[in-house]
């Protein structure tokens, strides 16, 4: 079993994005059975409560209205949803960013391929509902898809050649 070894910059970056996604990837998890365990109007006094003592403080503090905007919209019928979408995203993410770690080829095409899905979800949500975070977060999809398009060359034409296999010019 070959494990993933940095050498180069690209090796770098391309090693702490999918740590960023596998960490994104447990928190969405934890999230996912944080909404399960209580209720929506739990959720909302609580995030009611710390919006308002922040919001006392800054009338226009962004986090705080954005997070008492969104606890209005939740309700007893969505936290299902949510913590399908949340904890399926979430194992998606951590199991793919473990076979990038052990170098599993076939986990490079599945990280584009899911990256690219949720680039297109987030464009498509950016439609009706535009957002620094979400235009944030698509840039940081798409620069995982080049590190991850990158490093997969690399260690193909690696894994190539120590089959003695003349790699494909690129």
């Amino acid at each position: 079993m070959q494990r993933f070894k940095e050498t180069t910059l690209l090796d770098r970056a391309f090693h702490v994005s999918i740590a960023l996604k596998g960490l994104d990837g447990i928190l969405e998890i934890l999230g996912g059975f944080l909404l399960l365990v209580m209720s929506a109007g739990r959720w909302k006094a609580l995030v009611t409560k710390i919006a308002q003592n922040t919001l006392a403080k800054d009338p226009r503090d962004f986090v705080a209205t954005l997070l008492l905007h969104t606890s209005q919209r939740f309700t007893s019928g969505t936290e299902y949803f949510m913590f399908f979408y949340l904890v399926s995203h979430g194992l998606a993410k951590v199991v793919l960013v473990i076979a990038l770690w052990l170098n599993r080829m076939w986990a490079y095409p599945a990280m584009i391929v899911m990256l690219f899905a949720f680039v297109g979800y987030q464009l498509y949500r950016m439609t009706f509902a535009p957002s620094w975070w979400l235009v944030a977060l698509t840039l940081f999809d798409a620069v995982i898809i080049l590190l991850t398009w990158a490093e997969y060359r690399v260690q193909r034409r690696l894994k190539m050649e120590r089959a003695g296999n003349k790699p494909r010019a690129s």
